[in-house]
């Protein structure tokens, strides 16, 4: 699909990924709704209109669809980009922290599929989700944001086969990403290896769009890893006990040390 003269949607876009995706998308004719729960680092201008929004409530979410309705006439191209993770040591049974998680990283991307196909009907329009290459490799730490992006990945790979002809639907795989992503998860969390920049990502993502790809990986090194890791199914299992000492280091610090 092309960019040029299309209205578009972006969630997550005050920082990380999301940051760098509008900064490559305004180097097009375009008009962005640019969404983010703080907009205070959001540029103002001609082609972006910051808006405030929680999209991990569906009340919110209608408001944005109105929003950009009502200021662009229409969407072209949705971003759910929108996502966080914790980093944790699971001690106690918590529903709500679950759910929390749950509602930003899973419920509102699909939600945002299903309200696009109803604004849109007949139209040619894409959205285009940030899954992430931890729903296809265990990352031990992250079981519950592991298990979000299994989720939408398992969405995706279903829904591929549900879609009309003026549907695109395409679902991103960042690998570790240079952004404060980790460092939100928790003090000093374990970063998986290996990294990439968020302005390679938001080039592939963008590039990957133009060429009406359903699945996109910024990492090169990891589409062919990921090959690999079919053939030779163990690899995952040596990258995860990898990963698992690295995080039971971190867990007797974070968690041993100060309880």
């Amino acid at each position: 699909m092309k960019i040029d003269g299309k209205n578009i949607v972006l969630t997550g876009a005050s920082s990380g990924i999301g940051k760098e995706i509008l900064k490559r998308l305004q180097q097009y004719d375009v008009k962005i709704i640019a969404v983010s729960r703080t907009i205070s680092k959001i540029p103002c201008n001609e082609k972006v209109i910051p808006y405030s929004c929680d999209v991990s409530k569906k009340e919110e979410v209608d408001k944005l669809f109105e929003y950009a309705q009502e200021k662009l006439g229409n969407i072209d191209i949705f971003f759910a980009n929108a996502g966080f993770a914790f980093c944790e040591q699971i001690r106690e049974a918590d529903w709500e922290h679950m759910e929390e998680i749950f509602r930003t990283n899973v419920f509102s991307p699909i939600y945002s599929v299903e309200k696009m196909r109803v604004a849109n009907g007949k139209r040619k329009y894409a959205v285009v989700i940030t899954c992430s290459a931890v729903s296809e490799v265990p990352l031990p730490g992250y079981s519950l944001y592991c298990s979000t992006k299994h989720a939408i990945n398992g969405f995706g790979r279903v829904f591929q086969y549900e879609t009309r002809k003026n549907e695109l639907i395409s679902f991103v795989y960042p690998i570790a990403t240079k952004t404060n992503f980790f460092t939100n998860a928790a003090q000093k969390a374990p970063v998986p290896w290996p990294v990439q920049a968020p302005d390679k990502v938001a080039k592939s993502v963008v590039r990957g769009v133009e060429k009406d790809r359903h699945f996109i990986y910024p990492s090169k090194a990891y589409a062919v890893i990921r090959t690999l890791n079919r053939i030779f199914p163990f690899n995952s299992s040596v990258y995860a006990k990898i990963q698992s000492n690295k995080f039971h280091r971190w867990a007797h610090s974070a968690y041993d040390l100060h309880s």
